[in-house]
Formats: C-alpha cells, structure tokens, sequence
C-alpha cells in the first residue's frame, strides 16, 4: 500500500538514525519499527532470559524476618502509647 505520513522532526530523527544504524531505506526502516509495536510476525524476536543457578543460599534470612518483626512490634507499641 502506497501511502503519504507526516512525521514529527522527533520521530523524522529517529526513522533517520535507524537508517544510518543499519544501513537500510526508509521504507525498511519505518516498517521494522511499526512491525515490532504494533505486534507483526515480522521482525519480532520474542524476549529470553537465560536461567542462572545462583548456588545455595549463604544467608540465613530468618535472622533478618526476626529484627523486621521485633521493628514491626516496637512501631505498635509506640503508636498505641501515642493514642494512634
């Protein structure tokens, strides 16, 4: 489909940087980047993350829940002795 846009001088700098980055046209350019948002097969290359073992836990957190706990129960009792 043969159309005409009117780019913002943003959005003109951006198609013109794309271009330059990958030695493509316009055409190409402009179409990549509105495959990609607005969801075409094209181009699209779905997000992987790698899963890494992070080796066996070398702290103990129970130690961190009791301070947070014992915090937790000193802020009651001042609120409550404030009348909150």
């Amino acid at each position: 489909m043969r159309t005409t846009i009117t780019l913002d001088p943003d959005v003109a700098a951006l198609v013109e940087r794309e271009m330059a980055a990958r030695d493509i046209r316009f055409k190409q350019a402009v179409n990549d980047a509105l495959r990609r948002q607005l969801g075409g097969e094209a181009g699209v290359r779905p997000l992987v993350v790698p899963a890494r073992d992070l080796g066996p836990v070398s702290v103990d957190l129970g130690g961190a829940n009791r301070v947070a706990d014992e915090l937790e129960d000193e802020a009651l009792v001042r609120k409550l002795a404030e009348g909150r």
